[in-house]
């Protein structure tokens, strides 16, 4: 045996010992990762994969796994950086695009998150998920009619999908299409029996059919399954409010926000329930936290004016409906709301331009009518109010209320006898008041 190598040999031998001895390749730290992954070592697997780039920066696979990590570790940021590296290595690496969306979706970027699934799509058009994921992201941007399209060929590509059908179950509720949806939840939990969105999303469908009862076991079985499920507990909550269980509501509202304290809903439902006990302060509490949570929640303002209203606090109330009109400028029982605490005020002109344009929204609403009658009326308007109340009546002719105010403008225009008929109508109807007045005006 030569004892003598030469050059060549020497650092072939060296090589050798590097790797066995010394040494891993970057597939061998690649697929360290991959099981210290598979294991929910996140830490772990994104150290070897960090291993694997030092020795292969090209390797994009390690880069959209690391993304992957880091993002069940919630570093969506760190994720979309790791992504945006492999798709510069490969730009037709779809599942890269497909990940990004991910990080994207959950940092709230819908829009970025769609142009990502978009991509992957293109790339990859038979990927159901993606799919899906691009309807999750159109959902959370209003789009309901566009989320339900990319649910549908989710599950065209994937009959089996219950993720999808639960999806597009809840969109289908939100475009008040309840029995649709409930068909798509049921679908859902026939192919997962156990799934627990679907059984509260259901109870919300039912909720939206009035079927208030069925509801509540559908939360029930929502939180047999995940006794810390905050949103089933709220909705539950609606539910048996619905059903005048208000103490029982009142519970699944409290238990909501021990399970989760930022949550803004179910401090507003709760100061509903509140507010039907007759309890105004204790509502308004519960709407000032609903706003502190969310200072854009103008229900939350309206109702906190409807308690400020019921406790005498005119101002303050008229101040919440403002508040509530100009974060939905179309909410006309806030101009109506809004109108009465001016009419109480005594300002019957700024009380009848609320009630104008509460009518403008909503024509058919006869209450609006017969509040600007009212106003009318107390402004000696009397042929303006009687064209209010007639509006009203035509729109029910079975409220009392209308024919004695309507009687009232057309005694004060001096027409008697069509006051007396319209108080007699009134009589008829069970407001008493107006026998009083035939009583006076009528039988001479």
């Amino acid at each position: 045996m030569n004892k003598y190598l030469n050059k060549s040999g020497i650092i072939f031998i060296l090589f050798l010992f590097s790797m066995t001895c010394f040494g891993q390749t970057a597939i061998d730290y690649y697929n360290q990762g991959l099981e210290k992954d598979s294991l929910k070592d996140f830490n772990g697997a994104i150290q070897d994969y960090n291993k694997a780039i030092e020795l292969k920066p090209d390797y994009a696979e390690a880069y959209t796994n690391r993304g992957l990590a880091k993002s069940k570790l919630s570093d969506f940021k760190g994720a979309i950086q790791d992504y945006d590296k492999a798709v510069e290595l490969n730009p037709d690496y779809a599942i890269a695009y497909h990940n990004r969306g991910n990080s994207k979706y959950n940092l709230g970027d819908y829009s970025g998150a769609i142009q990502d699934y978009n991509k992957a799509i293109k790339l990859k058009p038979d990927d159901a998920v993606s799919f899906n994921n691009r309807g999750n992201s159109k959902y959370n941007l209003g789009d309901n009619k566009g989320a339900i399209q990319d649910y549908n060929k989710a599950i065209e590509l994937n009959p089996d999908y219950a993720e999808a059908y639960n999806n597009r179950g809840f969109a289908k509720n939100n475009l008040d299409d309840h029995s649709g949806a409930i068909i798509d939840l049921n679908k859902a939990i026939e192919l997962k029996p156990n799934f627990t969105a679907a059984y509260n999303n259901r109870g919300s469908a039912k909720n939206g059919l009035s079927d208030f009862n069925g509801a509540i076991l559908d939360f029930n079985k929502a939180i047999e399954l995940k006794p810390d499920y905050a949103d089933a507990y709220n909705n539950r909550g609606i539910a048996k409010n619905e059903l005048g269980d208000y103490n029982g509501a009142v519970q699944d509202y409290n238990k909501a926000i021990e399970l989760k304290p930022e949550f803004a809903d179910a401090y507003y439902n709760r100061g509903l329930v509140k507010a039907k006990l007759s309890d105004f302060k204790g509502a308004i509490q519960d709407y000032d936290k609903a706003i502190e949570l969310k200072p854009d929640y103008a229900m939350a303002y309206h109702n906190r004016g409807n308690s400020k209203y019921n406790l005498g606090d005119l101002i303050g109330a008229i101040q919440d409906y403002n508040k509530a009109i100009k974060l939905k400028p179309d909410d006309e029982v806030a101009y109506n709301n809004r109108g009465n605490s001016k009419y109480n005020l005594g300002d019957n002109r700024g009380a009848i331009q609320d009630y104008s344009k509460a009518i403008e929204l909503k024509p058919g609403d006869a209450g609006y009518y017969y509040n600007r009658g009212l106003a009318k009326n107390t402004l000696t308007d009397y042929s303006g109010a009687i064209l209010d109340f007639n509006k009203a009546i035509e729109l029910d002719p079975e409220y009392a209320g209308y024919y004695f105010n309507r009687g009232d403008a057309k005694n004060k225009l001096g027409d008697i006898n069509g006051a007396c008929l319209d108080w007699s109508k009134a009589g008829e109807l069970g407001d008493t008041r107006a026998y009083d007045l035939i009583r006076e005006h009528c039988n001479k």
